[in-house]
């Protein structure tokens, strides 16, 4: 079974705590090590990135640009996405979908769709609820397909503008590190008498440019990326939520709707699990 979602003996699902997602934690610390690493086999010590003026004009100068960018109601969610982008999703794998709803279509053809609103609280993920409920409500496939697919699109629409307050982050920050050189090197201009300290002035001139590259092509555009990804999952397996329910509605059979689900994975892992399913009906049956 994934580790987000666990099939107990009662056949309730049960949706795990959220593991760290290792592959956003692994790709910030192979950044910061490779630059590190890479001003070390230049030359230069990485405490030269201890810059108080570059690091207020990057970080300061970015925060800035996203504020006068979004409206507060959709900043206050900044720390719930960067938790969404260093935690795991809480989504049921299609394995385990197609289980799910090959078990209710059996129940819906032995027992009618009605015997499953005594299973309702063995659901806990709200949109297939809710989905389940409206189908055993009696409401028409047409309506159900409207008022999920509208809930789609609204979780799209709302992850789309977490994903923007980080796309906009990492366009300006190269530029604002371009701007910090700038002021730098007017700075170091400023007393050409000694040409030690003006060496050492520009060199710390483009500290700046070098924050605002790494904070916005490895940090800032990676983690929209990240949550944009983690959308596509989350509606793509909603969808499949979708289609399972108006499979059970129109009283598909089980293999009808295993056969249906599983067309959303790739060929090698739908055809063995479809070979997994077979072997499990013949060993019952036995």
């Amino acid at each position: 079974m994934p580790p987000s979602i666990r099939y107990n003996e009662r056949r309730h699902y049960d949706i795990q705590v959220k593991k760290m997602d290792k592959s956003s934690i692994i790709g910030v610390i192979l950044g910061v090590v490779a630059i590190g690493t890479g001003m070390v086999l230049k030359g230069v010590s990485p405490a030269v990135l201890v810059n108080p003026a570059a690091l207020l004009i990057i970080l300061a100068g970015t925060a800035a640009t996203v504020i006068i960018g979004f409206p507060m109601s959709e900043l206050k969610k900044v720390p719930k996405l960067l938790k969404i982008i260093f935690t795991e999703q809480k989504l049921m794998s299609t394995e385990e979908m197609i289980r799910f709803f090959s078990d209710w279509a059996q129940t819906a053809r032995r027992e009618g769709l009605l015997a499953l609103e005594a299973r309702l609280d063995e659901v806990d993920d709200a949109f297939l609820k809710n989905g389940l409920s409206l189908a055993i409500d009696g409401q028409s496939a047409e309506y159900i397909r409207d008022v999920l697919s509208e809930e789609i699109e609204a979780m799209e629409e709302r992850h789309q503008m977490g994903a923007a307050i980080f796309s906009q982050a990492g366009t300006y920050a190269p530029t604002l590190g371009v701007l910090g050189a700038v002021l730098g090197l007017i700075a170091a201009l400023g007393n050409m008498s000694d040409t030690e300290v003006l060496g050492h002035a520009i060199s710390a001139a483009f500290v700046a440019t070098l924050l605002g590259i790494f904070t916005g092509y490895v940090l800032w555009h990676p983690f929209a990326n990240k949550l944009k990804r983690k959308s596509k999952n989350e509606a793509k397996n909603k969808e499949m939520m979708l289609e399972g329910i108006l499979s059970i509605l129109a009283g598909e059979s089980p293999r009808v709707i295993e056969q249906k689900l599983a067309s959303y994975l790739p060929n090698e892992e739908r055809i063995q699990l479809m070979e997994e399913i077979t072997e499990g009906s013949v060993a019952t049956n036995e």
